[in-house]
């Protein structure tokens, strides 16, 4: 048996911590969200919004957010674009299964979106990386975020500078039982 598409563009899927300087085309930034955009979400809440960062001052007003205990993701400061994905608002029937089941649905649809958006990214070629380590008060300041909203993660977006390693994963057995633990 062969291996799909899919599979293929799933093994080679790397987190990129450095970026070549080129801009990343609008296009190909709009193919990414719009891949995003499709997600699947708790009752079609599309609790989300996101925020392409692609001004030179705009990153450069975040440098704060990733200085100090933050520095390690700094980084992020050197892709060309950075998404920020502020969380927001459900629909009620979504808001009460929340509270049912003692989870808050609006982080795994922002999970399932993101991945989205990094998918597409890998199959055009782009790299990304996910960013939760960074000041969320200064994030939100710089980029105007309202009151009892917030931004909860960021994936960085550019050109890969360099070939990244293939990490070792757990094996298939590890993960995987049917019908009981």
């Amino acid at each position: 048996m062969t291996e799909s598409n899919l599979m293929v563009l799933l093994k080679g899927r790397r987190s990129v911590r450095k970026y070549l300087p080129e801009k990343v085309d609008r296009k190909k930034i709009n193919l990414c969200l719009e891949a995003a955009r499709l997600a699947p979400s708790a009752c079609n809440s599309q609790p989300y919004k996101f925020i392409v960062i692609d001004d030179r001052q705009t990153k450069e007003n975040l440098r704060t957010a990733f200085s100090g205990i933050y520095s390690p993701c700094s980084f992020a400061l050197s892709a060309p674009a950075i998404i920020a994905i502020v969380t927001q608002k459900q629909k009620l029937t979504a808001q009460i299964g929340n509270l049912m089941q003692n989870i808050d649905f609006r982080y795994v649809d922002i999970g399932i979106a993101g991945e989205h958006f990094v998918l597409q990214a890998q199959e055009l070629g782009l790299g990304t990386c996910w960013i939760g380590w960074f000041d969320k008060k200064k994030v939100n300041a710089v980029l105007g975020i309202p009151g009892g909203l917030a931004v909860e993660v960021m994936i960085t977006l550019g050109y890969p500078a360099e070939k990244t390693k293939e990490r070792s994963k757990k094996s298939f057995a590890e993960l995987v039982s049917y019908n009981e633990y």
